[in-house]
This record gives C-alpha cells, structure tokens and sequence, in this order.
C-alpha cells in the first residue's frame, strides 16, 4: 500500500497569486489607478501647501510630520496631523468593511463605490473651501473629509493586489524601480509602470501646487473631484 506523500509545510507552500498580479499597463484597471494617483499628488499638494503642512493621502509622510510637530519644529501642527491620520485610518477600516460584507462582489464594481464616496467626500470639501476660509476649526474639517476619502480608497486599492499601483506611496515604487533594474543586475520588471506612476504622481501635483500657491484651493479640490469623477465614467471593464 503506497502511503501519501505528506502536506508540504504551510511555511514553504506557494502562495496564490495576488488577484491583480496580471493586470498588464493597458488594462482598465491600471488605467484608473494611473489616473488615481494623479489625483493622489494634487491632494497631497491641497493639504500640505494649503492646510498646514499636513498630508491626506500619503500618511508614511504624515507620521513624519508629527515627529517635526512634537519636536517643535515651526509651520508644523501635532493637531492636524493626527486629524489626518485618524480620518484616514476610519476610512481604511470603512473601506476594510465594506470588502468584507461584498467579498464576492466583482472588484470593478468595489472600485466604483469608493470612488463614488472618494468624489462626494471631495465635492464636500471643495463646497466647504468656497464657503469659508480654511482657518482654524474649518481646516482640521478639510483635512478630515479629505483624508476619510484617501482612506477609503487606499483600502480599497489594496485588496485589487496590482502592484507598483498603490496611488498614494511611491517608495516601493522607486525602490523597485532602482534596485530590479539592469544597472543593478535585474531584469528591470515592470519598469513602464513605475515610470509612469512616479510620472502620474508629478502630473496631479504640478496642477495642484499652482492652484493652491495662487489662492485657489477650493478649485484644486475641485479638480480632484471631477478627475476621479472622470475616471469613475471612463473605467470599464
């Protein structure tokens, strides 16, 4: 009698394939988190030009940050950092829930409804920058209906498993970038998609920068708005 051969070890046995691993540069799917990142750069340009020296979509950034405040460091705010990082962490565990309840729901269909909440959120935020100053208690709102949104999408982002197309972070990015190319002995693995994500992050930035730096936050919010809203009608697939 031929004995089975044993289980392999739950340490060494191959992983499954994250459930974006193939989504090739052209794909629907890359397409919308190239232009999400872009809108990415022109957030973080709003919230760190416009609202204190605080980010809302990069929180590696705004940890960073909170050390500067703490340590006394001027044009620095303890207050609106946390504000952001914890708007951010309530929508990332919003997003977190809402995977777990439509687990079988088709991923375009989950990308849709946190961009759906990601261009209301901006909207209310653009709506708020008109109507007042983005002073005192009015910019610790901002920062937290902005970065609930950032939150909500990252969350979302992260279960779709492309990588090198986070929208918010491009350290790994870079990383990946220098360390798998040729010069360093790779085989350069999709080298176009960092290129282009880096790139992307500059494109939404730039704009965002300009705006803010002439007195127009409230339409660079906009801006984001209506690019998320633009590539919510153009993602199909």
């Amino acid at each position: 009698m031929t004995t089975p051969a044993p289980e392999p070890d739950a340490a060494v046995r191959p992983r499954p394939p994250l459930p974006g691993a193939q989504v090739h540069d052209r794909h629907p799917l890359a397409l919308a988190l190239f232009s999400l990142t872009a809108v990415s750069g022109l957030i973080d340009a709003v919230s760190y030009l416009g609202l204190g020296h605080v980010f809302t979509a990069n929180m590696t950034g705004n940890v960073v940050v909170i050390a500067f405040a703490l340590a006394g460091a001027p044009g620095f705010s303890v207050t609106g950092s946390l504000t952001s990082l914890a708007a951010f962490l309530a929508g990332a565990a919003l997003a977190g829930r809402l995977a777990a309840r439509h687990a079988d729901t088709r991923r375009d269909r989950r990308l849709r409804t946190a961009l759906l909440l990601e261009i209301a959120l901006l909207g209310v935020a653009a709506a708020v920058a008109f109507a007042w100053d983005a002073n005192g208690s009015v910019r610790h709102a901002l920062i937290a209906v902005v970065a609930v949104a950032m939150g909500i999408r990252n969350g979302t982002v992260r279960g779709l498993g492309v990588p090198d197309l986070t929208t918010t972070v491009l350290t790994l990015t870079l990383t990946g970038l220098a360390a798998d190319s040729r010069l360093a002995g790779g085989t350069a693995p999709r080298q176009r998609r960092r290129i282009l994500a880096v790139a992307t992050m500059l494109a939404g930035a730039l704009p965002g920068a300009v705006l803010v730096l002439h007195g127009q936050l409230a339409w660079a919010l906009v801006a984001g708005a209506v690019l998320a809203g633009a590539t919510l009608l153009l993602y199909r697939e």
